[in-house]
């Protein structure tokens, strides 16, 4: 019997939403005017959809006051706060691409974004934890302390003219963010609706920079119609409705803050809750408790911080009962914590990437819990997936290969940068993922890994993610990363870093004696080195490169050469 190809496609019988952020969130305000849209809690904010509106509307009119036209690009480096959503709804009313700036950047990576996609405009924070922002602009573009406002002309930033800071001191040759949320007049408002008839969907609106572990980050472009609708068909996957409260303690720079998180919340009449500037899990048990929030967003390690700290059974979180985890593969054990001491019952896995807005794959509420903690659940509505082998040809079910996605979600490409689109985006309008993954005969999706992560150990294909769902049995066993390094003789040898839960001790004797028996002798880790933390992005992904390094210089291993 012919087994069935790894092909699936989402059909559904929820249309794709055919309009503009702005015209959708003019529509969303007047549908959910009283509920509360918004609620920052670091900032004492609490805003109405009708409120929110008279901002948005406000900055955008703003920001065209400055001479900004559509298509033009706006930077934006923040941490999470009420600024960051007012210049995401904002930008794409003006037909602006806003540019998301990862807080963690130093000045030649904010020197590279601001050039690479020509920002006209940056809006900034003035610092963020040991980042200094406005000393990091001031040091790439002097010529700030003796401009006028608005006409900045310097020399290592030849694109931008434009810098609003947000707070309310003042900074030479930066306008005040609030200087530029001033009320409209009637003809400017008029202007605004006149230009939301002209703007379409398939416009570019955001740009988002991919963190590549070599060479500089690609801006991934997405539209309207990407970003809005893969908002909308996520939140419809953790059933959110009006009146849902949804925790986003993730980035609002990132995919999962202003795409799942935002625009997740705009779909439904949910509402948007920042619990602080960034991660602390304190404030988000604070704020789960204090809000009554129904959903949670976050990363594994999040989750994990939450459920680990000391004062987590002080706290109320009864109201939960949906969520997602993502940003990086979901610890199955780490899943089932979350569903028993969280009250999540409805808590979901998505699987996606920035150029896809991100999300291809989400579990189902209702789904099997074997099914959500050991799957990225099956298609998203109106995505393709298939499956393929080093040819290009589609594998059986069951057999690992590429993952490839198309349809809606896919970006419109990397700004300014054909060669590299052309490598990532098909002929057929297939997005290459560079991930490894299995489906099922009923069209369940397991990620097994990365392409550039496998590990090849004396011709034995090895997924370090297997390895490290069965380290996280072991009940000492907090986290765990498993990685591949380089060994004369097999080429590669497995390399566990493991993080201890807090009072325990934990021997490698002890490790390979759990592993014994239990997973195929080439499995079991050479060397395992016990830490206290992991190299991470400020969006909680493991740089597992970076473990691999400090490995190597440790064990004083060199690359095997290979034929």
């Amino acid at each position: 019997m012919r087994s069935q190809p790894s092909y699936v496609h989402g059909s559904s019988d929820k249309p794709l939403i055919g309009q503009t952020i702005g015209r959708y969130f003019d529509d969303a305000c007047a549908r959910h005017g009283q509920r509360e849209a918004l609620v920052v809690r670091h900032q004492n904010v609490r805003l109405t959809y009708a409120e929110l509106k008279l901002k948005v509307d406000a900055l955008a009119c703003g920001l065209r006051r400055l001479g900004l036209e559509p298509g033009e690009r706006v930077g934006i480096w923040s941490q999470n706060n009420l600024e960051w959503t007012l210049t995401q709804f904002a930008t794409a009313k003006a037909g602006l691409v806003l540019v998301n700036i990862n807080p963690a950047y130093r000045r030649s990576e904010l020197e590279y974004a601001l050039n690479k996609v020509a920002c006209r405009a940056l809006i900034l924070s003035p610092s963020f934890k040991s980042s200094d922002y406005l000393a990091m602009l001031a040091d790439l573009a002097p010529e700030l302390a003796h401009c006028e406002a608005g006409l900045l002309r310097a020399h290592k930033l030849p694109s931008l003219e434009i810098v609003i800071r947000m707070g309310p001191e003042h900074t030479a040759g930066m306008l005040n963010f609030d200087d530029v949320l001033v009320t409209p007049t009637r003809d400017e408002q008029d202007e605004l609706e006149m230009l939301g008839e002209r703007l379409q969907f398939d416009d570019p609106i955001n740009i988002q920079f991919t963190s590549g572990t070599t060479g500089n980050p690609k801006g991934a472009t997405l539209s309207h119609h990407n970003i809005l609708n893969n908002g909308f068909f996520v939140g419809e996957a953790i059933r959110l409705v009006a009146g849902d409260r949804v925790c986003i303690p993730v980035p609002l720079y990132h995919c999962f803050g202003m795409v799942m998180g935002n625009l997740g919340c705009l779909t439904h009449g949910a509402t948007m809750v920042y619990p602080a500037e960034a991660f602390e899990p304190l404030a988000v048990l604070q704020t789960l408790a204090a809000e009554k929030c129904t959903a949670s967003y976050g990363v594994p390690t999040m989750f994990i911080a939450i459920l680990d700290h000391p004062d987590f059974a002080a706290y109320d979180i009864a109201s939960l009962r949906t969520g997602i985890m993502a940003g990086s593969p979901c610890p199955t054990e780490v899943m089932k914590r979350v569903i028993d001491k969280m009250n999540m019952r409805e808590v979901t896995i998505a699987y996606g990437m920035t150029e896809t807005s991100p999300v291809s794959f989400q579990s189902g509420t209702d789904d099997a819990i074997e099914r959500r903690v050991s799957t990225v659940g099956r298609v998203q509505p109106h995505c393709e997936v298939k499956i393929i082998d080093n040819d290009g040809r589609i594998v059986p079910r069951g057999t690992p290969g590429e993952l490839c996605t198309r349809g809606y979600s896919v970006m419109l490409g990397y700004w300014d940068d054909a060669p590299k689109t052309a490598e990532a985006i098909d002929k057929a309008g297939w997005m290459h993922t560079g991930d490894i993954a299995t489906l099922d005969d009923e069209g369940f999706c397991n990620i097994v890994g990365r392409i550039k992560d496998m590990v090849i150990r004396g011709g034995e294909n090895i997924y370090p993610r297997e390895i490290e769902e069965f380290l996280y049995r072991h009940p000492k066993v907090l986290d765990v990363q498993v990685v591949g390094v380089p060994d004369k003789k097999y080429g590669e040898e497995l390399c566990a870093w493991i993080i201890v839960r807090e009072g325990e001790r934990l021997t490698e004797d002890e490790v390979r004696a759990f592993c014994n028996g239990q997973i195929a002798h080439y499995k079991i880790p050479r060397y395992i080195s016990f830490v206290d933390s992991f190299p991470m992005t400020v969006t909680g992904k493991i740089q597992k490169f970076q473990i691999r390094e400090k490995m190597k210089q440790t064990l004083g291993l060199q690359e095997a050469a290979t034929a």
